[in-house]
């Protein structure tokens, strides 16, 4: 399970380090893709096909289901690290992000998000402030 918060800067050539922390437990080959909200997402190969079950799940009649392919699958590349966990930032996927300088790494369980420092910090503030609604909320959902 991937945890915890980590901030990196963007290298030259828009290269980025993992945390060794979240590099260690990568299983195969790692995706790269949009994510909510402005941030990318990094899965390795195997919870990459846990994601892709779960969208297709449900009925390729739905609109909703399509648009989510055409965002999130549309979007992925593979990744490759080099011997110092580094890899090359897309620049289509720097942009979507707004990537420029420091980068945190966010460990969300069963994927990676990366965001733009300053946008992370806002969508804290945020939470923060919303913590207790967010949690009303989530008691309401009910499991399929």
């Amino acid at each position: 399970m991937f945890l915890g918060e980590y901030k990196n800067n963007l290298g030259d050539k828009n290269r980025i380090a993992v945390p060794k922390k979240l590099r260690d437990q990568f299983n195969g080959a790692l995706i790269l893709t949009r994510g909510y909200e402005g941030c990318l997402l990094l899965v390795d190969y195997k919870r990459w096909n846990f994601l892709l079950e779960q969208i297709n799940r449900k009925a390729l009649l739905s609109l909703s289901v399509r648009d989510t392919k055409r965002y999130i699958i549309g979007g992925a590349l593979n990744i490759d690290l080099d011997s110092q966990g580094r890899f090359v930032l897309p620049e289509s996927l720097k942009m979507f992000a707004n990537i420029e300088n420091e980068v945190i790494f966010l460990g969300v369980g069963e994927w990676i998000e990366i965001w733009n420092s300053e946008k992370w910090s806002n969508k804290l503030k945020y939470l923060s402030e919303n913590v207790s609604d967010l949690a009303e909320k989530l008691s309401e959902i009910k499991n399929d």
